[in-house]
């Protein structure tokens, strides 16, 4: 009995061992050596002008820039359920950035998510969109940072618990959800349609902030452009589930994310106003792409679903008997502009075709009342004042159920005023329009337009 639980002992420990090995081996990455930071010389011209506007098509500045800090330095702190992560230094400088990355440590971190010393990176750096970037398209945007302005900023240690700090335990999640080789043209379709879905899929990925995500962090490829959170906003689901009262189309789709707002479909604010920058620097073609390949993604018809005039008077009728306050601080505060003869973009949007008022969750509505949309200088663009020091969170939870009641056939929101309270809290909701982009010309005068 000895011998035989001994045989035992020996086998379990070499299965241990054997696991254990195996898990090294999965996870384990070596280094790629350091080079020489190569100076702005060593790149051409053509190449580092179209990794600007890819480094705009991939939002680059803005995960990587703290606000009030220098481009592409790192540091902006980004919420997770598991913690809070820092943004890394993606300048050339040669300590705390990439300046002695070559560019295939850089294609490794696009592709693998692995750093240059071989440390597996958190997936809130989207590389399981970016194994989709071409090999050519990689190479321009490692010209492009490479000739950046070099930065010294190491950004702070990031703020997880066990596990999640283990880095090692990431390699466990790519054999789960990281998939390579994933994007392949569809020969059934237009050249520009491709382009589209080959930006959307990948170094857009604009399903990293439109999909919901599972229990841990990934996101759920059966609900895909379904809607999801992102910055105490929610983003939009941008396919059939679309609550848009008018469905898009791809010329609204175009002028929306070239322009930053459009007349059926009000203005981009939070974190998409930021994408709306960086697209109105790019050549138009991508963004027309872009555009037609997302208007493919919904099945509804491209028909303005028009509400017969009586049934909307109706409404507007319920929704004042039931809610007077509402109604009275819609008058005073709103309507003036939402039903002002002056032409958009001057005049409020017709509050009948905003998303935000027939969304399931309450949040953009909240920041919007409470934070306004600034100007945009040197644009035609919308504004609106914000309330948030004029109103209190009564007074706002009766005008988002008036708004709700009168402007969409949805069912009352739940929880209302805590989520105003936390809207409030985080007052660095930080409303964003679209201040210019950080990678273009500063005069919007010299901005490619359509």
């Amino acid at each position: 009995m000895r011998a035989s639980a001994r045989i035992i002992a020996g086998i379990a420990a070499v299965v241990l061992i054997a696991t254990a090995a195996t898990a090294f081996a999965i996870a384990w990455r070596p280094a790629i050596a350091t080079i020489d930071p190569p100076g702005p010389q060593a790149f051409d011209t053509a190449l580092v002008k179209r990794g600007r506007d890819l480094a705009a098509i991939g939002n680059c500045s803005d995960c990587h820039t703290l606000r009030g800090g220098k481009n592409f330095a790192g540091g902006l702190p980004v919420s997770t359920p598991f913690g809070t992560i820092f943004s890394t230094n993606i300048t050339p400088d040669p300590d705390t950035g990439i300046g002695r990355w070559s560019e295939a440590a850089f294609r490794r971190a696009m592709r693998s998510g692995v750093n240059r010393e071989g440390q597996h990176l958190y997936p809130t750096f989207p590389y399981d969109h970016f194994t989709n970037v071409s090999d050519e398209d990689d190479r321009a945007l490692y010209a492009f940072l490479m000739t950046r302005q070099p930065v010294r900023a190491a950004p702070p240690e990031n703020q997880l618990s066990f596990p999640f700090n283990q880095r090692l335990a990431i390699a466990g999640w790519k054999l789960l959800f990281l998939r390579h080789d994933t994007h392949r043209p569809d020969p059934k379709q237009s050249a520009e349609w491709n382009r589209g879905a080959y930006l959307v899929e990948g170094l857009a990925h604009c399903g990293a902030c439109h999909t919901p995500r599972n229990a841990l962090g990934a996101e759920r490829v059966s609900a895909q452009f379904s809607g999801g959170d992102v910055d105490d906003w929610h983003a939009y689901a941008i396919n059939e589930q679309s609550r848009s009262p008018v469905p898009w189309t791809a010329d609204a789709l175009f002028a929306y994310l070239r322009e930053g707002w459009h007349p059926d479909h009000g203005t981009a604010r939070g974190p998409m106003a930021k994408v709306v920058s960086n697209l109105s620097s790019v050549p138009a073609s991508d963004v027309r792409a872009i555009a037609v390949y997302m208007a493919g993604v919904s099945d509804k018809p491209a028909s303005a679903r028009a509400e017969p005039n009586e049934a909307a008077l109706a409404r507007a009728g319920r929704a004042a008997q039931t809610n007077s306050a509402g109604a009275s601080i819609y008058a005073a505060a709103c309507a003036s502009c939402h039903e002002g003869r002056r032409p958009l973009p001057y005049s409020g949007v017709n509050l009948s075709l905003s998303t935000a008022i027939s969304s399931p969750d309450p949040r953009n509505l909240a920041n919007i009342v409470l934070s306004g949309v600034d100007a945009v200088e040197g644009e035609r663009s919308p504004i609106m004042p914000g309330f948030a020091a004029s109103m209190n969170d009564e007074q706002a939870s009766a005008l988002l159920n008036y708004l709700r009641a009168r402007f969409s056939e949805q069912p009352t929101w739940t929880d209302l005023k805590k989520t105003i309270a936390d809207a409030r809290r985080t007052q660095a909701v930080f409303l964003q329009t679209s201040p210019g982009p950080r990678n273009a010309p500063a005069d919007p005068q010299q901005r490619e337009k359509p």
